[in-house]
């Protein structure tokens, strides 16, 4: 019984580990950024409407919290997506599972935001730039893209701390009453971009896990 009940902690665990399921954002170097026609249309970024939610976990449990856009736009030609980029402002990061615990909260924004992760203090933005966007039209028995209604496949370069890489994920894109609105939800490996802090599996229940879920939405003006 002992070792039953000691196999069944150990797969907690390692359970609580692991990030939520979703698509996995392909990593490559950065490449070169898509330019707005002149012949299309510019859409803002409603900054009051649009967001950047995260979840981090680790063996003892998991953190989500969020991050504002400082800016941002996106180019539409014949009602379709071409090109655009976001300005993330990493001062803004904030937890959203420690309302009740002040003191905990506050500790771990001002260490997501300390020079162990994003060094927001030396690298106050982050940024993202579309290098390709494709129609996704799935066959009916793919199941590679776990984002439901996924409309295209997006490639862009995420700048975190002065580090470039070139991701690939899928995301929900509609045109409606003059407004873009996009959302995607995706896993990353933050050690990617040189946020390699407790990333050691050794670590054992020190460890934090370097796979990190990001789900936006966006809404244009």
């Amino acid at each position: 019984m002992r070792t039953v009940r000691l196999l069944f902690f150990m797969a907690m665990a390692v359970a609580c580990q692991q990030a939520p399921k979703a698509d996995k954002a392909e990593v490559t170097d950065a490449q070169a950024v898509k330019q707005p026609d002149a012949t299309g249309r510019s859409h803002q970024l409603d900054t009051a409407a649009s967001v950047l939610y995260w979840i981090g976990t680790k063996p003892t449990g998991e953190h989500k919290g969020s991050f504002r856009f400082s800016q941002g736009e996106l180019h539409i030609k014949d009602s379709v997506l071409t090109s655009g980029q976001f300005v993330i402002d990493i001062n803004s990061l904030r937890n959203l599972d420690l309302a009740s615990q002040p003191d905990m909260r506050i500790k771990l924004e001002d260490e997501l935001r300390g020079a162990n992760f994003f060094d927001a203090h030396q690298y106050p933005t982050a940024r993202f730039e579309i290098t390709g966007v494709e129609e996704y039209h799935p066959a009916a028995t793919d199941k590679s893209v776990l984002l439901k209604d996924a409309t295209h496949m997006i490639r862009g370069n995420l700048t975190i701390k002065n580090v470039s890489k070139n991701i690939s994920f899928p995301a929900k894109i509609a045109l409606k009453e003059g407004k873009v609105m996009a959302t995607a939800d995706f896993n990353i490996d933050r050690t990617q971009w040189g946020m390699t802090y407790r990333a050691d599996k050794s670590l054992q229940d020190k460890l934090i896990n370097s796979i990190v879920n990001i789900r936006f939405e966006i809404v244009t003006r």
